[in-house]
Formats: structure tokens, C-alpha cells, sequence
């Protein structure tokens, strides 16, 4: 029987019968099956958008498509083309999953998906959460996330948490008053789980443990803890396991692809073979032995809607030397951490505050090409962005007022376009960096 979270997938026209039974069958396989599987998947999705997505058509040229490793690698400036110019034919629109991704790494798209493939998504995480006991239908959530201040965003983000079976904290503000807030709602709801962002979790720890308290004795109900989006140090495992008193699970996920990998009950961080192609590459584009460092580069398997075709993220791992084809493991991923925005009134504020900030000079014009923002003192900022054009002051104004609502009033921004940015000696645009040490937390 449908409960209401598997209900909701279903009225959006997302078929989720259909794609838990494959994702059943699919996880059935012997490794044989498995490797068939993949093979089969990788040629049939390549030959799919050759023959129906003009722009992967363009992107592959004349190289020989029968040999894997001579495709080319998609970048994210690559996708920096009107959505229109990207989709597959047949599809639009009005027919798809359509989403942003966040910018995190300082080079934002407008995506899609098609249905089957988005539902296929959700059998994903529905499948994976279960391996902790967690069922989306049923379970209760503390959404540690962003949420968009105007009121029909607003309004639609509260509805999805009502279909979803979860209560949203909002990660704007992380001062010790909104902190003592959030602590009241444990008191008082029966959460079966955490979910969001690492470091606006990692600061409710902090914050627990100044206060010495234990956050499973004020709510027994907790069962799991699941962080997301931006990287789990060591320490900070430790110390949400300590102040929690339940297990931390590391989720590596990405909206335009899937759950990427996902830490199963033996603690490995399996990565999703399913519905996913991962590889390891080198500067060379050509995969490297396991337990090697290189760029992770993604295929999506079902996407018929968009080409994710040996896809570059933008982060690097490693595989683990004992990982096979149908249960890759993730040994190490760097670079997805953000710094925390001390701002004049107190306020703390995640990096990732600075998707919903910069989300009103995202547009699918492909203008805004990358841009970092860096914190010079508490109150001072400098934006800089690679763009087409130079911002406007209409443009300008936009931002400032997007800062002043989802941070606060009276910090003074910089603007300044630059032809290329400063990226790591890995390659890593770090889209949000504090330069004051004494302000970090």
C-alpha cells in the first residue's frame, strides 16, 4: 500500500513502482550480471544521446565511441548553455524534473532529469536510508537544510516537508539563541532521525557539548544522524557520535546525479552502482589503479532527459583497494568543506547560507560563469565572478538584497570580475573562503 511520501512521487508524475522493482532487480545481480549490466548501460545511454541530444553530439565530435575512455570528460562550464540547448529531444521543460545545482563549487547549471530517472533517484535513497532503519513514509526527520525567505518558496519547501515527513530547522542563523530553539524542538517532537548539512550539524554538537548534554536523553526516538553535502572530518564524527549518542552515517550525493555514496551498516562508504558509473581518473582523463588519488567523474545510466556522460564534479578521491565493480567503496574524498560566515550581530552562517544568496545571479543566460566570495572582516566581503558581462547595478542591487535577507543588513560586498579564478592546487574552486583567521569559529 502507498503511504504519503511514495503517494506524492506518484501525483508528480514520477514512477516509483516501476523504478523500486528495477532497482530490486538490479541489486539481485551476481557479480557477472553486474558487470554485463554496467557494460550494457554505458553503451546504450551513450548511443541514446548521440542519436537524440544534438549538444552531446557536438561535445563528442569524431572520437571513437567504442572505446570508454576516448569519450570525452563533461565539465561543469561545459553545461553553461541555455537548458534549451541541452535537452535531449523529445523532452522539455514542462516534461522533466528541472532543479539547480548549488554552486558550491562556484559554477552553478540549471539541470534535468526525466521522470523515470528522478524516480529511480528516490528508490535510491529510499533503499539506502533503509540500510539505518529509516523509512521515508514513516520517519520522522530533522532537516537540517537552507530554506527560500519569500513566501511562495517558502510556502512550497514547507508543503514538501509536510509530504516528507520532516521538521526544517533553518541553517541562516546559528547563534546560540536559534541553537537553544532547536534544542526546545527535540524536547518536544519525537525525531527518528537527523539529515543535512555537516557543519550546521556539527555546530548544534558544539553547542551541546558546551552545555554538557546529550541530545539522545531529550530525545529517545533518535535512531541515526545522516550529514551531507559538505565533508565529515574525523574529530567531527566523533564529537556529533558523542553529543548525539546515535550513529553518524556520511551521505556524498549530487542534485544533478544521485546519492553518489552512502555509509552502509559495516561503516564502508559504498558507492551507488546502481543507477551510477563512477571512475577515478587522472589529469589524463584515464582511470587509475584503486587506492590511487584522482578527479571523480560520474555517468549517469538512466538520464535520457540530460547528458551526464563521464561527468567531472569537481572533487577527488579514492577507491578502496578492495572494491569491486558491483560494490565500489569510497575510501577518501577531499574538498567538500565550507567555512562558517561569523557575521557583526553574531550570527553564524554555513558557506552553503551563500547558495541562497547567490541564487539571484544564477540564470540559464550562461552570464555568471563562476565566482567565489571571500570574508575580509566580520562586516566586509568580496564577491569575484567570471562572466560574459560585467554586473549591473540592477544586478548588484539583486545581490545586496538577497544578502540582507538571508543574512543581514549592513555588510558592505566588493564586486569584481575577473577573467579566470583562484582555484586550488587540485583544481577545486572553493566558492566560499573566510580570510580573517580570527573569525573563524
Amino acid at each position: 500500500m502507498l503511504r504519503l511520501f511514495d503517494l506524492s512521487l506518484l501525483i508528480n508524475g514520477f514512477p516509483i513502482k516501476e523504478a523500486k522493482t528495477e532497482l530490486d532487480t538490479i541489486i539481485q545481480f551476481s557479480e557477472e550480471e553486474h558487470a554485463l549490466f554496467i557494460q550494457h548501460k554505458k553503451e546504450e545511454i551513450v548511443a541514446y544521446h548521440l542519436q537524440n541530444n544534438p549538444f552531446y553530439t557536438t561535445i563528442v565530435g569524431a572520437v571513437n565511441i567504442k572505446n570508454w575512455n576516448d569519450l570525452p570528460v563533461l565539465n561543469k562550464q561545459n553545461l553553461q548553455k541555455p537548458l534549451s540547448e541541452r535537452l535531449s529531444k523529445g523532452y522539455a521543460i514542462k516534461n522533466v524534473y528541472l532543479n539547480k545545482t548549488s554552486g558550491s563549487s562556484g559554477t552553478p547549471f540549471v539541470f534535468a532529469k526525466d521522470k523515470y530517472c528522478h524516480a529511480l533517484t528516490w528508490a535510491s535513497n529510499i533503499m539506502r536510508f533503509g540500510w539505518h532503519g529509516i523509512n521515508f513514509n514513516t520517519s520522522y526527520q530533522a532537516r537540517f537544510y537552507g530554506i527560500p525567505i519569500d513566501f511562495i518558496g517558502n510556502r512550497k519547501e514547507r508543503f514538501k516537508d509536510f509530504l516528507s515527513n520532516r521538521y526544517r530547522f533553518p541553517i541562516f542563523n546559528l547563534s546560540d539563541a536559534v541553537l537553544e530553539s532547536f534544542l526546545k524542538k527535540f524536547k518536544a517532537k519525537k525525531f527518528d532521525y537527523l539529515n543535512g548539512y555537516t557543519s550546521s550539524i556539527v555546530l548544534f554538537a558544539k553547542f551541546l557539548e558546551k552545555k554538557n548534554i546529550i541530545l539522545k536523553d531529550i530525545c529517545p526516538s533518535l535512531k541515526v544522524c545522516i550529514v551531507t553535502s559538505e565533508m565529515l572530518f574525523e574529530s567531527d564524527k566523533i564529537l556529533l557520535k558523542k553529543q548525539f549518542g546515535i550513529p553518524i552515517v556520511n551521505e556524498y550525493g549530487a542534485s544533478e546525479l544521485d546519492l553518489i555514496a552512502f555509509e552502509n551498516p559495516e561503516g564502508e562508504w559504498q558507492i551507488n552502482a546502481e543507477t551510477l558509473f563512477v571512475e577515478i581518473l587522472d589529469e589524463n582523463n584515464q582511470p587509475v589503479p584503486n587506492g590511487t588519488e584522482g578527479k571523480v567523474v560520474i555517468t549517469s545510466l538512466y538520464n535520457k532527459a540530460h547528458p551526464f556522460i563521464r561527468y567531472e564534479i569537481g572533487d577527488m578521491g579514492i577507491l578502496d583497494e578492495k572494491s569491486t565493480l558491483q560494490k565500489p567503496i569510497l575510501k577518501q574524498l577531499t574538498g567538500r568543506t565550507n567555512d562558517i560566515a561569523v557575521l557583526p550581530s553574531g550570527k553564524k552562517s554555513p558557506g552553503l547560507t551563500f547558495y541562497y544568496v547567490t541564487k539571484s545571479i544564477i540564470e540559464d543566460d550562461g552570464n555568471v560563469k563562476e565566482f567565489i566570495i571571500k570574508q575580509t572582516q566580520l562586516d566586509s566581503f568580496e564577491i569575484e565572478y567570471v562572466s560574459d558581462n560585467e554586473l549591473d547595478k540592477n544586478q548588484i542591487q539583486k545581490i545586496e538584497e538577497a544578502i540582507a535577507l538571508y543574512l543581514e543588513p549592513n555588510l558592505n560586498f566588493t564586486f569584481t570580475r575577473k577573467t579566470v579564478l583562484e582555484r586550488t592546487n587540485r583544481g577545486k574552486l572553493k566558492q566560499f573562503k573566510c580570510l580573517k583567521v580570527n573569525l573563524l569559529i
